[in-house]
């Protein structure tokens, strides 16, 4: 981006004034808009909130857990993972907006959950979701330890959100034949320097694995499909969700500065009052 672009950004929108058929006044509409206060569309870029929408339910939910971290959980855990009941998976960032979504639908088909996290009071959050196992790996004495404990026995699924050491170590717990999604690198993003690391080679050849990368953007034919799903589930009680709100726009800079650095448990919002 370029210096005085607008920054981009998802946002949920009240529909102020209309002459599109599609999108009356007062309706609300997912856009693309980015960090902007007010916008003009000619509809293409505007995306409507499933029909139907519960009252109870927030309409900011669209920005996440019904919404492109929903999905990225959702396509991520089943269509790359594979993920079946029964089988052991591994989550780390776990208690941000994908990854604690990742937990609670392995949950939900059977599976035992793992998660990592980058505080104490994060890993207490994990287990109010349901995790069977959560540890915070900022404090534990040795990663490979921590995994060890956490599932003796190894991991079917790695759902990928951090990269870096925490991959390097992981990927030596996996099962045999144990499928990775690659889905986020954020320990890597602020990287000026290219970090060496072991080679992956010899896990992967040696158990088998098979390690995919992805973005949502695949399924994009099947966004509904994942949508009506993540509803369902959020009206059931199945999947719960926490979002980090923060309050004015004035504050979005060090909101997103702050989501970067882990600050946030679940999807990080930031509303315009």
């Amino acid at each position: 981006m370029k210096e005085g672009d607008i920054m981009i950004g998802a946002q949920v929108g009240r529909v102020l004034k209309s002459k599109n058929s599609a999108f009356a006044a007062g309706t609300f509409a997912l856009s693309d808009a980015g960090w902007s206060t007010h916008s003009i569309s000619s509809g293409k870029d505007l995306t409507p909130l499933l029909a139907n929408w519960p009252a109870h339910i927030p309409k900011s939910l669209a920005l996440g857990t019904i919404g492109m971290p929903g999905l990225t959980a959702y396509f991520g855990l089943l269509e790359i993972c594979c993920a079946k009941k029964g089988e052991t998976v591994l989550v780390n960032g776990a208690a941000g907006a994908v990854g604690s979504l990742v937990g609670q639908i392995a949950k939900i088909i059977g599976c035992k959950v793992v998660g990592s996290a980058g505080s104490d009071e994060k890993v207490k959050y994990l287990k109010t979701i349901g995790f069977d196992e959560a540890f915070n790996y900022k404090t534990v004495s040795s990663l490979e330890e921590a995994l060890k404990r956490a599932s003796p026995e190894g991991y079917d699924c790695f759902f990928d959100n951090v990269g870096g050491e925490f991959t390097d170590v992981a990927l030596h717990q996996m099962k045999k034949y144990g499928r990775i999604a690659l889905c986020g690198a954020i320990s890597l993003y602020n990287d000026s320097v290219p970090r060496k690391a072991p080679y992956v080679h010899v896990p992967l050849i040696m158990q088998g694995l098979r390690m995919e990368g992805f973005t949502v953007q695949r399924w994009l034919n099947r966004y509904n499909e994942g949508l009506e799903k993540l509803m369902q589930w959020v009206i059931q009680g199945k999947l719960k969700y926490h979002e980090h709100i923060t309050k004015g726009f004035d504050n979005m800079p060090s909101a997103f500065i702050g989501m970067l650095k882990g600050d946030n448990i679940g999807k990080a919002i930031i509303t315009a009052k």
